[in-house]
């Protein structure tokens, strides 16, 4: 007679595991939210779509040259209109300042008359003496815009006055990709995906749950609190698939970034990366009780990420007094780790530290989530 007194068959218990169920029921309530979708997969692309147009790479821009009016005020226009890089007015001196002042201009000319053979400081000269006319430039020296304008006059003007080169130089433009500002935004915007989906599509679904009493219905099924913080966190990563292969397709299609490295230290990068967010996210829900409450937390979090992570632009800008701050960042390990395999195509074993500080914020969040849940 046999003593087996469970009614479930093995293959029912199996079909119907609580893992599975858990995991299932997350991506049926994901995917009936059509606003949740959006923010998953349409905002990173829309975010790529727009700054990828903003920052696309556009022949260098004309610098605006005023010129004092003087009888050799139209020679320098005609020097500088030689090249289409300048768009050349004349002004009386003040009017000149005025724009200089307000940014209206780049940089002001003043034409001064010196002595043939003599350069200006060098005392006072005879009044007779035949003069060449020099040059003064006014600049504002805060403005990089207003510095290369100097330079860019100053040489144009000596080359017309009959200057040449010591030695023969040859120009040759550099347009690859890899080097645009777009190849550096996708890393930087897949690491945010990756932070926002693994705080909000973890933490504030564990307390939307909570309010809705969902959690305590769950207690009364027969799952164990790891099946549900797993189940939690798996469902997670199985949203990752899509979203992030739409954003790179995105990217390679209407841009044509490139992944240099090995696909699969990619692929584990960004696992990782998104175990880890996912863990954090757990552990800021494990006692928030409120939308307030994990808005405030989610909040206090992300905000040091986004503007120190280098999402936007390299985390290198920030003084080295913060940088030790900075480094220890789980977003500022990912973005350095996807940037070093997906643009200078570094191999994994170069980015064992980020994977070991990734793999630390992972593992260490969700055993103190799991114990404080």
């Amino acid at each position: 007679m046999s003593t087996n007194t469970d009614p479930t068959p093995p293959a029912a218990a199996l079909r119907y595991s609580p893992l599975g169920q858990l995991i299932l029921a997350r991506l049926r309530e994901f995917y009936r939210e059509p606003e949740a979708v959006f923010w998953v997969y349409g905002f990173p692309i829309l975010m790529a779509a727009l700054l990828g147009i903003a920052f696309r790479n556009k022949p260098i821009e004309r610098s605006v040259v005023d010129v004092v009016q003087s009888e050799k005020a139209s020679e320098v226009v005609e020097s500088l209109s030689k090249t289409s890089r300048f768009v050349t007015t004349v002004g009386d001196e003040s009017t000149c300042r005025r724009r200089l002042r307000t940014a209206k201009t780049d940089v002001v000319v003043l034409i001064l008359p010196l002595p043939l053979g003599a350069g200006r400081g060098e005392g006072q000269h005879d009044g007779n003496l035949p003069t060449a006319p020099g040059y003064e430039y006014l600049y504002d020296n805060n403005r990089p815009e207003s510095v290369l304008a100097r330079n860019a006059v100053d040489d144009a003007l000596q080359r017309a006055a009959g200057r040449t080169d010591a030695v023969a130089v040859t120009d040759r433009q550099f347009d690859e990709p890899g080097g645009r500002y777009i190849d550096f935004l996708i890393p930087g915007l897949l690491g945010m995906s990756l932070m926002g989906g693994g705080l909000w599509g973890v933490g504030f679904v564990i307390v939307d749950m909570r309010l809705r009493k969902l959690l305590k219905r769950f207690l009364a099924t027969p799952m164990k609190k790891t099946d549900f913080l797993l189940a939690i966190m798996c469902s997670r990563l199985l949203f990752l698939i899509p979203e992030v292969l739409v954003l790179l397709a995105f990217s390679r299609v209407a841009f044509g970034v490139r992944i240099h490295g090995n696909p699969l230290t990619m692929v584990l990068l960004i696992v990782i990366g998104a175990a880890a967010f996912a863990g954090i996210g757990l552990l800021v829900a494990s006692r928030a009780k409120t939308i307030e409450a994990v808005s405030g937390l989610m909040n206090l979090i992300m905000l040091p990420m986004w503007m120190l992570s280098g999402i936007f632009f390299s985390s290198e800008r920030f003084p080295e007094t913060v940088q030790p701050f900075v480094k220890i960042l789980p977003l500022t390990m990912l973005n350095d780790a996807l940037r070093a395999v997906m643009l200078d195509g570094l191999s994994l074993n170069s980015q064992w530290v980020p994977i070991a500080g990734l793999a630390a914020w992972g593992l260490g969040s969700f055993a103190l989530a799991l114990r404080w849940f």
